[in-house]
Parts: C-alpha cells; structure tokens; sequence
C-alpha cells in the first residue's frame, strides 16, 4: 500500500496542465513523477486516471499514489522516543548508544532496526529513509521521511540546532571557517586542513565555568564530524569525544545533542517546530556548569 496525497487545484492553475501542478504547486520531483506515469492509478484527478499533459481546474482533486516498497531492514524490537508521527513523517529523539544505519560493526542493533520494527507493528509499509543522520554517540532529533516524496522535500530545507559541551573556556560567541578533509579513506576520521571541503559552525555560549561550557551549535554546512572536528580544531574538543579529544572519563560518548529542528511539512506546508531534551548524562553535566 503506498502513501495517497491529495490536493485540491487552486485558482492559480485553472487551466493548466496536470505536469505544471504537480512539478511547482506539489513540488514533486522529475525522477518520482515520472515512475507514477508508469502506475495504473499513480496520478488521478476527482479519481479517474489521468495524463500529465492533461488540463485541470478550479476545485479538481489531485491525487499521487507514492509507491512505498518493502523494508529490507530486519525489524528489532527497541525502546524509540516519539517526537512527532503522522502518514509522511516520523521524528524521534535517538539515544547516544545506537547507530543509525548498521554496519559491518552494527547489526539489528540500529535505530534503522528500530523503526523497521515500529513501523511493522503499526502496519505501515515504509522504508527508513534518515533526512540528516547523527553519529553513533550523538543523540536527539533524527527525522524519518516516511516516502520518497518528503526524503526528496527535505534535505536541505532543515533548521537545527545541536547543545554540546565543550572542554574549555570559549568566547561567548564565534564562528569556526575551516575546511575538513578525509586523511585516510580507509577510516572515518575527519581533519581540518587545505583542499578540504567548506565547513562554517557558529556558536553561542549558554553557561560556563572555568572547566568547560555548554553551547548552542548552528552550522552553515553539514560535514561528517563537523561540530567534533571544529571544536577540537581550536583545541576545545567535546567533552567525552574519544576521537578527536584527550578526555579519560566514563561518558561513552561525546556531549553532543541535536536539540531543535525547524521545517516546513513538505505536505501540508506547515511550519513544523521539534524540541528534545538532552540524554540523562548530558544534562547531569550540564546543571553542574
């Protein structure tokens, strides 16, 4: 069963054609719109099938019918933090423990896992499709497009905004330009360096002491690593950042949060503000500052 979205022609598009509508009104992508020209019943107006070349008018109904195929995820089940949930979207607030995606170190212990389970229970015939994945040991907001209609919407038209704790003592505020690189392709670790690729991260302190402070992170550009690489390029790392830091703790994990996320529905056009709160360790650290 796919997803079935509808929109009623505005007087705007009286009188043109269906092609028009669906690539500028319903922001449908080439590449989807021209896979539901070979469905049956993909592209329906007031329930009848129709052409892309044919016309519309003031008060038609029309209808895509997004093809959702099957998940190839094996379904695990595990606790998941519900944000937000509706037919296209499901956000959650993801523990600093899983990874999203497995791996050839990661297998039916994923957050990918997690919601091929979820999404099984509630029969939903859906795919994990993350728009903008966090690290393993990076917790909070991961936005699960739900067809591939929103994964194609969103990316890119996301506003976050990441809390992380930071060893040292910042400035109240600053912007970090530095470019990152891949030294070894082999591995995962990123590095600040020439040839690399553009990487802006701004920050503004909440609260601090002498030991270390607890920040806002916003990013211009969104690089493996980035808000990691930046900080301990300026030889203020993250406070349990075992990659790029030289903490000896009991953390497990670098004190990294994505906090907020700020979109407009790629369906319904609204404006769609998320808040998650910070892990239990974090915010233990963080009322200490």
């Amino acid at each position: 069963m796919g997803r079935l979205i509808s929109y009623t022609v505005e007087k705007d598009y009286d009188g043109e054609n269906v092609y028009k509508f669906l690539r500028e009104k319903a922001k449908i992508s080439y590449r989807l719109l021209k896979s539901l020209k070979q469905i049956p019943k993909g592209i329906m107006l007031n329930g009848e099938h129709i052409r892309t070349v044919d016309i519309i008018h003031t008060g038609d109904i029309l209808s895509v019918d997004i093809p959702c195929p099957e998940s190839e995820i094996e379904p695990v089940e595990m606790p998941l933090e519900i944000l937000y949930e509706d037919n296209d979207l499901l956000i959650i607030n993801k523990d600093p423990f899983i990874a999203c995606h497995p791996t050839h170190n990661h297998q039916g212990d994923t957050l990918a896992n997690a919601v091929a389970y979820y999404l099984k229970e509630k029969n939903k015939n859906s795919v994990f499709r993350a728009v903008g994945r966090l690290d393993k040991g990076t917790s909070g907001i991961v936005i699960c497009a739900l067809n591939k209609h929103c994964a194609a919407m969103i990316p890119g038209n996301v506003e976050k905004e990441y809390l992380a704790i930071i060893n040292g003592k910042p400035e109240k505020e600053g912007t970090i330009d530095a470019p990152i690189y891949r030294p070894d392709p082999m591995k995962t670790i990123r590095a600040v360096g020439k040839g690399g690729d553009y990487a802006i991260t701004h920050w503004s302190v909440i609260k601090q002491n002498e030991q270390m402070a607890l920040a806002r992170i916003n990013l211009e550009t969104g690089r493996t690593h980035q808000i990691r690489v930046h900080f301990a390029h300026i030889g203020m790392p993250l406070v349990g950042d075992s990659l790029y830091g030289t903490d000896e703790n009991d953390y497990g994990h670098q004190m990294l949060h994505c906090h907020q996320v700020i979109f407009i529905h790629p369906v319904t056009g609204e404006k769609i503000t998320i808040n998650a709160s910070m892990p239990e360790d974090m915010q233990k650290i963080a009322d200490k500052i």
